[in-house]
């Protein structure tokens, strides 16, 4: 009965000690998170200089709106998928569980939320050609870029598994040094 007791013991505090150490740490060291936000925050950015390049003009609005060129949903759930992938292991159910959850909103957004986008360009049209005492002629246009092409998703995933590899090594670097 008390080896019993001794191996219950032991294994409570191996689990306390491990409780006690993730918990010690910082949400500014969670690497795949991090990996998501500069992986969100790069393609949003960049979105104001595709847009000015497209368009020749500055649209700050790019920064928050969805749509356009990276797709910023790619990249933040593909930094996240290969940042897991890259700390906890490529064979592991939190990476399957990511893996899934990337393909998921990348789909989403060249499935559904592009056909939606489609569907408010030709909604807009229709309620702009309405005569002005019609009751919806003075109606707000409703958002046309919802979802992303093919390509924008391809550059956001490209983009995610950059920041995500870039990320890996400069957490090496940094823990080697010290």
């Amino acid at each position: 009965m008390e080896e019993i007791a001794g191996v219950a013991a032991s294994g409570s505090s191996s689990i306390n000690n491990s409780v006690s150490s993730s918990s010690g740490s910082s949400i500014y060291t969670n690497y795949p998170l991090l990996s998501a936000l500069v992986a969100f925050a790069i393609a949003q950015s960049t979105k104001v200089f595709t847009s000015w390049y497209k368009e020749r003009r500055w649209d700050f609005k790019q920064l928050v709106g969805s749509g356009g060129m990276p797709s910023s949903h790619s990249a933040t759930v593909t930094a996240l998928a290969i940042a897991i992938g890259l700390q906890e292991g490529f064979g592991g159910s939190l990476f399957a569980a990511a893996l899934i959850l990337a393909c998921v909103v990348m789909y989403d957004a060249t499935g559904v939320r592009l056909q939606a986008g489609r569907q408010a360009e030709v909604l807009n049209q229709i309620v702009y050609e309405l005569p002005a005492e019609h009751p919806l002629a003075e109606s707000r246009p409703l958002r046309e870029l919802l979802g992303h092409t093919p390509p924008q998703v391809i550059a956001g995933c490209l983009l995610g598994i950059t920041t995500a590899v870039v990320g890996h090594f400069i957490v090496r670097m940094a823990s080697s040094q010290s």
